[in-house]
């Protein structure tokens, strides 16, 4: 799958995103056009999809019972993010530039995050006791998608920042109600 995705981006940043094919990105990685969708429903998942999911799940389970579930998040984020390593976070870059970049990407990335949210809802249920059509649940979890977002779109329009700097910072402004 990741090797799948460097000769992507390779590719997008070779002739674009929107003239590279498929087919030119499964002859690259040496896979078979049919072996590309075994990994990947579409192009844009190429970009959008990444393993970090059940990572994230794992830490954020791992985390003490007596932190609130923000705290409990922003630490499982955040010790995702630094054990990336400089080539993931270079990856991880080029990738968010790209996305943010395309309209049809940016808009995908959008649902990709709203299945994010759907993620957010059941873990902090699962930590609160509290039920999915909990209001303060879902506002809970669009706050940090939405802190998520806001990062993804600074980082891409400043790539000289440091990404795990700013998620932590963005994510502390959250925990401190945002004071402006």
């Amino acid at each position: 799958m990741a090797s799948i995705q460097l000769h992507a981006l390779r590719l997008f940043r070779q002739y674009g995103y929107k003239a590279t094919t498929v087919e030119q990105i499964a002859e690259a990685a040496e896979i078979s056009y049919s072996t590309f969708f075994r990994y990947f429903s579409t192009k844009e998942d190429v970009l959008l999809i990444d393993n970090y999911d059940p990572l994230l799940v794992a830490s954020f389970e791992s985390q003490p019972a007596h932190l609130t579930p923000l705290t409990a998040l922003r630490n499982a984020m955040l010790s995702g993010a630094k054990e990336m390593t400089p080539q993931e976070l270079s990856t991880m870059r080029e990738r968010n530039e790209l996305v943010m970049s395309v309209p049809e990407l940016r808009a995908a990335m959008i649902n990709n995050m709203v299945n994010m949210m759907d993620l957010i809802i059941e873990l902090t249920c699962r930590r609160t006791g509290r039920e999915r059509e909990d209001l303060a649940v879902r506002a809970f979890a669009g706050a940090v998608i939405g802190v998520n977002i806001s990062v993804m779109q600074y980082y891409a329009e400043h790539p000289e920042a440091d990404f795990l700097a700013l998620l932590e910072e963005a994510l502390n402004k959250l925990e401190a109600g945002l004071p402006l």
